[in-house]
């Protein structure tokens, strides 16, 4: 096994003047499952690639233990990958496929063999060895695929949206696989996905990138609930967290018709920049409803006697999701509508129309700024 390590690493494609991928800088812990998300084009398939050297180093280096793998062809980088394709050939056996890169190597039929039957016990295969792709589901080719890297005991795994072209619900089972199985192999994973779900469910640590940019590498908890600036909020989450621009108040922000206390340092970081406004995240779950058509839900001081507290949102649509429910809806914020989601009790269902008012649970806001999209202190 090894590290893997982006230092300041960097790929500008001929005939472009900005960066696909600008400065990278990562090190990844031997074992260790590293996720990078991030929107289309943001770089995340372009860092792997780079890694596996089907693309040009422009400045930086990449190492793969104490080894300088930056202009390094691929075959001497001791690299697997695994492809959102799968690759496979259609007129070999599974057990063909999964030991084809060891035939090429020269290693021994007796060795191949044995070498693929452990695979195909690890991944479930056994009974497939004879079989060819065509007469396998979308599942198991990529469980070959996967077997396939697994024989070749390589120092790294990478695999490049592997499950993309599945459909939901085997792409939850999947997911749960390559996870079990790579904690089970110890072998270090590079894991590209434009699927923040699948990132916060199977990475040790994940790394968002925006436009080349390294924006955050954390683990999924801290990330989720520390998000570094605007974009990893509205990112990381599903849904995604609320982003509400509100102007700043004695001892906190204002909230429709309430003041919420946020941090002292925020708003005196804010204060320093000049900022008279913040845009306050808040996630789905973390509203309380103190409110709901004029009946209070809640006690909660307000601005004044005869304004109902917090926001006020306009219900437009309810997702049903058995113990729970997220309302979509409507706020006015600034003179401006603006959506806002909001999970509810599944028990206690508001009707399309209906008008809540609520506010962030103690505790349970994000401060930035507005100008910078950068977190303040909490």
């Amino acid at each position: 096994m090894a590290t893997v390590t982006y230092d300041q690493a960097t790929r500008i494609y001929p005939g472009s003047d900005k960066p696909a991928v600008d400065k990278l800088d990562i090190a990844i812990e031997d074992g260790e499952f590293l996720v990078l998300v991030g929107p289309s084009g943001c770089g995340k398939s372009t860092s792997l690639r780079m890694l596996a050297g089907l693309e040009d180093v422009d400045g930086g280096a990449i190492r793969i233990g104490d080894r300088d793998v930056t202009h390094l062809p691929p075959k001497d980088r001791d690299i697997a990958m695994v492809f959102q394709n799968y690759a496979l050939y259609p007129h070999m056996t599974v057990a063909d496929n999964m030991g084809f890169a060891l035939k090429i190597a020269g290693v021994p039929k007796a060795e191949i063999r044995q070498k693929v039957e452990d695979a195909a016990k690890i991944l479930d295969l056994t009974e497939y060895l004879g079989r060819k792709p065509k007469a396998l589901s979308g599942g198991q080719r990529q469980r070959v695929a996967m077997g396939r890297a697994i024989v070749r005991e390589p120092q790294v795994f990478l695999m490049d949206e592997p499950l993309s072209n599945l459909d939901a619900k085997l792409r939850v089972q999947t997911r749960t696989q390559i996870a079990g199985l790579q904690r089970r192999l110890g072998i270090t994973t590079v894991y590209v996905t434009h699927d923040q779900v699948e990132a916060m469910t199977m990475g040790d640590r994940v790394a968002v990138l925006k436009d080349g940019l390294l924006q955050q590498i954390d683990s999924p908890r801290s990330m989720y609930d520390r998000p570094a600036n605007l974009f990893v909020a509205g990112f990381i989450g599903s849904p995604a967290m609320n982003l509400i621009e509100v102007p700043i108040a004695d001892g906190g922000v204002k909230f429709g018709n309430s003041v919420v206390p946020v941090g002292r340092d925020a708003l005196a970081t804010a204060a320093d920049k000049g900022d008279t406004t913040v845009t306050v995240g808040v996630r789905p779950e973390h509203f309380e409803i103190v409110e709901q058509n004029g009946a209070a839900v809640a006690a909660l001081s307000k601005a004044s006697s005869d304004a109902p507290a917090g926001l006020a949102v306009t219900v437009n649509v309810v997702e049903e999701l058995g113990a729970d429910a997220y309302v979509y809806g409507t706020v006015e914020v600034g003179g401006a509508p603006k959506d806002l989601v909001v999970r509810v009790n599944g028990r206690q269902v508001p009707e399309k129309g209906a008008t809540l008012h609520v506010v962030p649970q103690p505790g349970e806001t994000h401060v930035f700024s507005t100008s910078s999209g950068e977190r303040l202190a909490d």
